[in-house]
């Protein structure tokens, strides 16, 4: 089994759609970045990348390449996740938080399993969303950041001493 971990943030801006989990969440403002900066997708992708120790999401999707240019996180998700089925694992569990002081996102949870499920491959009850504020304590007001943990099973590696 493997476990990995991803953190992404980014700041809100004007004339963008909120979207989180690739779910468009209603909302006066968006997320600053090169792609259409989910950043829970994002950080779902470091976890998964993470833990099969295939680097990271700006090794994979350079914000550098003209082809990520407002690219969709949960389909560059879903090459990420062949990826890691590629190199012999499969989700045990993926646990996301999101934090944010606005907007209210549990009436989106549903929403956000299923296409994360979807996007890795998997069933929709081994995917967690949940969110949080700072209660006003860190940038919360600023943008929007995500943690995900990850779990992985090697499917049929044999492993080398």
């Amino acid at each position: 089994m493997r476990i990995g971990h991803g953190y992404d943030a980014h700041r809100f801006t004007a004339g963008r759609k909120l979207i989180l989990c690739g779910v468009n969440i209603p909302f006066e403002k968006g997320l600053a970045g090169h792609s259409d900066a989910d950043v829970a997708a994002h950080a779902v992708m470091d976890a998964l990348l993470g833990a099969a120790a295939l680097g990271d999401i700006g090794l994979h999707f350079p914000d550098s390449d003209a082809r990520y240019k407002d690219a969709v996180s949960v389909k560059l998700l879903s090459a990420v996740a062949a990826l890691v089925d590629e190199h012999g694992y499969l989700v045990e569990n993926l646990d996301i938080t999101i934090i944010a002081e606005a907007p209210k996102l549990s009436p989106y949870y549903e929403s956000m399993r299923a296409n994360i499920a979807r996007a890795c491959g998997t069933e929709i009850d081994r995917i967690s969303v949940k969110a949080t504020t700072e209660e006003g304590l860190g940038f919360g007001t600023a943008g929007i950041s995500a943690h995900a943990v990850v779990l992985l099973n090697e499917k049929f590696r044999t492993r080398k001493l």
